[in-house]
């Protein structure tokens, strides 16, 4: 994970806090560049922070990571008291053949953009091994994985979403690796809210409505 200034934010004023997301990203990222999604997070009542060192907050308290930040979000989750874990691209598997990093990283323009012009932002650093034991913690675990992502190979995701306790995969038809941050960003964003609010609702399915 690339190191940089946390970033927060928070639900608008006079909304009920409903729960903390911690955010923790992958290799060449910073939390900035997560812009979107914390927005997202937050106009829903989840107050979003890239304060890994604590993760503490309005209950409940969920990881989320991608990349090499999913990796460190579930071994977190082994031992630290947190609720469930969000794992976005999770380097596992033999590595696709890529050569451009924008194109296997993300097709929305926005954020292809957001990238090319950030000198914050580190390419290069997805063709370094993914280091790191992945853990399986006992807490709810959803998987979240673009189908056409070169750098990790979805089926590998996939078997290990099964051997998990509580896992759920989901798999992102036609999203590259930074699912969060691709074409279909709003859909998987509302993916993890409905997540989250089953854990508000202590159900392992989503809340439905019924007349």
């Amino acid at each position: 994970m690339t190191l940089a200034a946390p970033a927060h934010w928070a639900p608008p004023g006079g909304t009920t806090v409903r729960g903390t997301v911690v955010l923790l990203p992958g290799r060449g990222e910073h939390p900035a560049l997560y812009h979107r999604l914390g927005t997202r997070l937050a106009f829903d009542g989840y107050r979003v922070t890239t304060g890994e060192a604590d993760p503490a907050g309005p209950a409940p308290v969920v990881l989320l990571g991608h990349d090499t930040g999913a990796v460190r979000a579930l071994e977190l989750a082994t031992r630290r008291p947190v609720a469930a874990v969000v794992a976005s691209g999770l380097p596992l598997g033999e590595p696709g053949d890529w050569a451009d990093e924008l194109d296997a990283r993300t097709a929305c323009p926005v954020h292809r953009a957001l990238l090319d012009g950030d000198d914050r932002f580190a390419p290069g650093e997805l063709r370094e091994p993914a280091a790191g034991r992945v853990a399986a913690p006992d807490v709810p675990v959803l998987v979240l994985h673009g189908e056409a992502d070169r750098v990790a190979p979805a089926e590998a995701a996939r078997a290990f979403a099964a051997t998990l306790p509580a896992g759920r995969f989901v798999l992102v038809e036609g999203g590259r690796h930074d699912v969060l941050n691709d074409v279909d960003h709003r859909s998987v964003a509302a993916e993890i809210v409905q997540f989250l609010e089953t854990l508000r609702a202590g159900t392992r399915g989503p809340v439905l409505v019924r007349g």
